[in-house]
């Protein structure tokens, strides 16, 4: 597969053509600190994330990419612009409202997998939905567990897994309630390669089989490329986006921006 660099304007990218945006962020700027002690981690972003594609965001050590992701996911909130889950403003809701949506519209994958260790693999699947007073789909649950390979690990608890079968379960509990959207954060970071490469040939699957939109943050340049396209963040902005990446053209461009 050839990646393809777009070249664009900084901070300023769309959504593919066609595609409808899943969320999107509108000169967003998040400034830590006050005075001469202030740092902007992201400077008038605008960028559109597409709906039913896996995208990877990029950039190197402060460059913003977690701050961005936490933004888009209403996990933190911005010193002005906006963020729209679909057509939902999200900016503008109270901490109520936004911890609802959340719930309902968002689905979260950690480096720390965070399974209830008294609870088997299919009860932490659920718990989430449980909690919120939701009856689980049982076809749409025992079909995301089935692309996840962990139908014959059900009865099992986090301790008898091994680290990326419990990476998994926290991805499946991310799918089953049918959230709009999955926000990934490292979630390799604490796994070793072969339990990274399962984990992301399941959110690839969730993708092309289950029509998910996947959003991750990765440092990986071969977690990258099995992304629809990745956004290069540096300095605060979006320099950048590459759509079919590779790994080595990801990591190529990754050496360009450390320059």
């Amino acid at each position: 597969m050839t990646s393809t660099i777009t070249t664009t304007v900084p901070g300023h990218p769309g959504t593919a053509t066609g595609a409808q945006p899943a969320a999107r962020a509108d000169h967003l700027t998040k400034v830590y600190g006050a005075g001469e002690a202030a740092v902007a981690a992201l400077d008038d972003v605008t960028v559109g994330i597409d709906r039913g594609r896996f995208t990877a965001i990029m950039g190197p050590s402060g460059s913003g990419k977690s701050t961005l992701l936490h933004l888009l996911a209403g996990l933190d909130r911005p010193s002005s612009g906006t963020v729209h889950l679909g057509d939902t403003e999200i900016t503008s809701l109270g901490d109520k409202a936004l911890t609802i949506l959340r719930r309902d519209r968002i689905g979260f994958i950690f480096q720390s997998f965070n399974l209830l260790p008294t609870m088997t693999a299919a009860e932490n699947i659920v718990l989430p939905m449980r909690i919120a007073g939701r009856r689980p789909d049982p076809h749409w649950v025992a079909s995301v567990v089935d692309t996840v390979g962990l139908t014959d690990r059900l009865g099992h608890r986090p301790a008898q897994l091994s680290g990326g079968q419990q990476q998994r379960v926290a991805a499946a509990r991310a799918l089953a309630s049918r959230p709009e959207i999955v926000f990934a954060d490292e979630p390799t970071g604490a796994l070793d390669s072969r339990s990274g490469a399962e984990l992301l040939r399941f959110l690839r699957t969730a993708v092309d089989d289950l029509g998910q939109t996947v959003v991750m943050v990765t440092h990986d340049p071969a977690a990258a490329c099995y992304a629809d396209r990745v956004l290069f963040l540096a300095d605060g902005h979006v320099v950048d986006e590459m759509h079919s990446p590779s790994a080595d053209a990801v990591l190529d461009y990754m050496k360009h921006l450390g320059d």
